[in-house]
């Protein structure tokens, strides 16, 4: 296998860089027999599939015996089969059957809908229906498609509202696949829970109660993500009978410059392999989390492959934001073999088969394993051999797995984190479902305990109007079109282009300050751009294209309050709390650096008003007769913990599935309401979604491995791999190292 060579010569190229090597040997599949209808079978034979895994024959059995099942087996582990199996098989039987197929991306629904085509039966008829679907089009869908194959903002903006058009179709659905479910986590999972009730709410309006069936990468918690998910009762199948090809990873950390203070830009490093692969002709995929990077890795590679043409055509980048024809020509075109390379965003992480590539290259932990392992199976999908690399970030994270990398592999994967009963996340659900149908009290079952609650308040706004024991929504534009499913809240910022007037984004109100605040230099698709205006009423902030060589840095201060001690518990010498608190947060000023230098230009003020908001968080002490002990003064102490916060907000996500932008975090020497030395790490949230609730309940672990985090770490005083955080309000200012690690030494002897 000429991969082998490959992997000896990385490791004679990067000796000091390679940081583990790891070989996942071959697993044999495992069949089970199960009648399927003739036909149907002739066909799976045609394609080449004569032989059904145990798990696809247990879904199916399940399936068919009208379960909710969720499916969590590995990557091309044939979980579309599990679905399509039983739904075909019920539309033998009813022609009038329907079925709606929610996937994350369009990329994937094309996938799966050239997967249903393959299968060339006359009376099935699948069609995608989204944003790139022709109008004159979609009444043809809506009257005459079998299967509906979409994704949850079509579902929210284009099918929920205007389900009168879609009455056939909800007369007769039933079935709803969700595919890709760990992708429904945090703020988008809380909002994916209300809007499946919503359309479970709609369907029963048709005297319809479709069967849901969920597949999903590994989960810690499928049975309970799914119940949550959805609302109804599941059955979960994890007993992955597909075979597994050998598969050698690479955990590869660029080089610490103690000069500079950083490591190599990992960049750089997943370039250099990129090139190296592709001139061996090893057929290969790059991942990167952001557009940007995605783009300039292929542009690197193809200045390096100037004297190589050949080689330059067969390499392409894919990313969300191309048009559709575009993103469909480079699907095929990977399928084909025609591509040695490409380098993508996680939108080629999911289940979309690219043909037989050979090796994957992950630039920066993705941020949970479960997506490490999707991007790394896209690679070694025919049972040959493959190589994965994942080459490290500054990232709290990613160094952590660096210097632990038996954590990584022996570690169950995370749990997907998300609070369906949000109240902010329901209170906009509930006006959309309003508009689609009257509400009624007994729509509880529904949406849960919370749900009399909310609809209290939303009456007393004057947002819904009681009349004869139903509530309807007041106004005659669309709620639908201010929720967005990616945020907690209405209140998204417009970010437009001051000469053109072109919208290039939203922003979140919560981090609107932070990061579009006049002045501020604002990065969208590889441009840079200048905040000219932001008019607070309008909710817009006025932009313009900048070549300008800085960066910009906000300061804030923030302020906690504790509403609600929720639970409680000891820990070795600490007292660690959860419960709800009120978060102020105050963007005062804001630092111009320099892009390369990262030298200050100049430090302006900004006149912002403080944005307050409620949320979830746990918090813990730091005794006083502690601090004694270890003889800290003043700023010993406030650098030491707010360096021990700093690495806790960035080893978090190693619990739950989360971003660490999703996460906020205050230290201080003395808290006016616990009388003491106290650390808050909370969800940056409004309401709360979780994350902050997963930290209490795993302190003991996620204390170690903050300790772990910093102490591994071969900086002298502290860096982003461990205690600078790149979202700090204060600048990185103060931090003291080993002032944190005499503080957790102290604080875990006794865990």
């Amino acid at each position: 296998m000429k991969t082998k060579k490959v992997i000896k010569f990385l490791k004679d190229s990067f000796p000091k860089e390679i940081a583990h090597e790891e070989l996942i040997s071959a697993r044999k599949a495992q069949f089970k027999n199960l009648r399927i209808l003739p036909f149907l079978r002739k066909k799976l034979k045609e394609l080449g599939l004569k032989e059904l895994y145990t798990h696809q024959a247990k879904a199916i059995k399940l399936i068919r015996e009208g379960k909710n099942v969720i499916i969590v087996t590995g990557t091309a582990s044939g979980k579309s089969l599990c679905y399509n199996i039983p739904v075909i098989e019920s539309f033998h039987r009813n022609k009038k059957a329907r079925a709606l197929y929610v996937f994350p991306t369009k990329a994937l629904a094309q996938d799966q809908l050239r997967v249903i085509e393959s299968l060339r039966i006359p009376e099935l008829l699948p069609a995608t229906y989204d944003g790139d679907t022709p109008v004159n089009k979609r009444r043809w869908i809506r009257k005459n498609a079998s299967i509906v194959l979409t994704n949850p903002e079509m579902i929210h903006c284009g099918i929920l509202p205007h389900h009168e058009k879609w009455g056939d179709f909800f007369l007769n659905l039933k079935f709803v696949v969700v595919d890709e479910v760990h992708t429904l986590k945090g703020i988008f999972g809380a909002n994916s829970a209300c809007l499946f009730r919503r359309l479970r709410r709609v369907a029963e309006h048709y005297n319809s109660f479709p069967q849901f069936i969920l597949a999903s990468a590994t989960i810690a918690n499928p049975h309970e993500a799914a119940e949550k998910l959805i609302g109804l009762p599941f059955e979960v199948v994890d007993n992955d009978g597909s075979p597994q090809s050998e598969r050698t990873f690479l955990f590869l950390n660029p080089s610490f410059i103690q000069k500079e203070n950083k490591r190599k830009s990992s960049n750089v490093e997943t370039t250099r392999l990129f090139i190296e692969l592709i001139k061996r002709g090893i057929k290969t995929i790059v991942f990167s989390k952001s557009r940007q990077a995605a783009e300039l890795i292929l542009k690197y590679a193809q200045r390096e492959l100037k004297k190589h043409p050949k080689l330059k055509s067969k390499i392409t980048a894919y990313r969300a934001g191309y048009l559709p024809a575009e993103r469909r020509k480079i699907e095929k075109r990977l399928f084909d073999g025609e591509l040695l390379g490409v380098s993508s965003t996680p939108a080629l992480e999911y289940g979309i088969d690219v043909g037989e590539l050979e090796a994957s290259i992950i630039n920066g932990f993705p941020g949970t394993i479960a997506s490490t392992w999707q991007q790394a199976g896209r690679a070694g999908r025919r049972e040959t051999g493959s190589l994965s690399i994942l080459v490290a970030q500054e990232d709290p994270l990613d160094q952590y797995y660096m210097s632990h990398p038996s954590k990584f592999f022996s570690q169950a994967h995370e749990a997907a984190v998300f609070d369906p009963e949000n109240l902010y996340v329901l209170s906009k659900h509930l006006l959309c479902a309003a508009f689609e149908k009257p509400l009624k009290i007994n729509d509880k079952k529904l949406f849960g305990s919370s749900f009399p609650q909310v609809l209290k308040s939303l009456t007393e706004e004057g947002k819904l109007v009681e009349k004869k024991g139903k509530w309807f929504w007041t106004k005659k534009s669309y709620p639908h079109d201010e929720a967005s499913l990616r945020t907690a809240t209405f209140n998204d910022y417009s970010i437009v282009e001051k000469e053109t007037g072109v919208l290039i984004g939203t922003i979140d109100a919560s981090t609107a300050f932070f990061f579009v605040h006049p002045g501020a230099i604002y990065l969208h698709q590889g441009n840079s751009y200048l905040v000219k205006e932001l008019n607070l009423e309008a909710k817009v902030a006025l932009v313009e294209l900048t070549w300008a060589d800085y960066y910009t840095q906000p300061r804030e201060e923030t302020f906690i309050e504790i509403l609600t001690e929720e639970r409680k518990k000891e820990v070795g010498k600490t007292q660690v709390y959860f419960g709800q608190l009120e978060v102020t947060n105050h963007v005062i000023a804001y630092q111009r650096r320099h892009i390369y230098t990262g030298k200050i230009l100049s430090t302006e003020e900004l006149s912002l008003p403080p944005q307050v908001f409620k949320t979830k968080g746990f918090w813990f002490i730091v005794p006083e007769n502690l601090i004694r002990k270890l003889s800290l003064d003043e700023r010993q102490l406030a650098g030491g913990i707010h360096a021990l916060e700093h690495a806790g907000i960035g080893i978090l996500p190693l619990f739950a599935i989360c971003d660490r932008w999703d996460i906020g975090g205050v230290s201080t020497p003395l808290h006016y309401q616990t009388d003491e030395t106290t650390i808050f790490i909370y969800d940056g949230i409004e309401g709360g979604i979780g994350i902050a609730e997963k930290g209490f309940e795993l302190f003991n672990e996620h204390l170690k491995a903050t300790w772990h985090l910093i102490k591994d770490c071969p900086c002298e005083r502290g860096c982003p791999s461990c205690i600078q955080s790149p979202k700090c309000g204060n600048w990185n200012e103060p931090l003291d190292k080993e002032a944190a690690l005499r503080v957790l030494e102290e604080l875990i002897i006794a865990l």
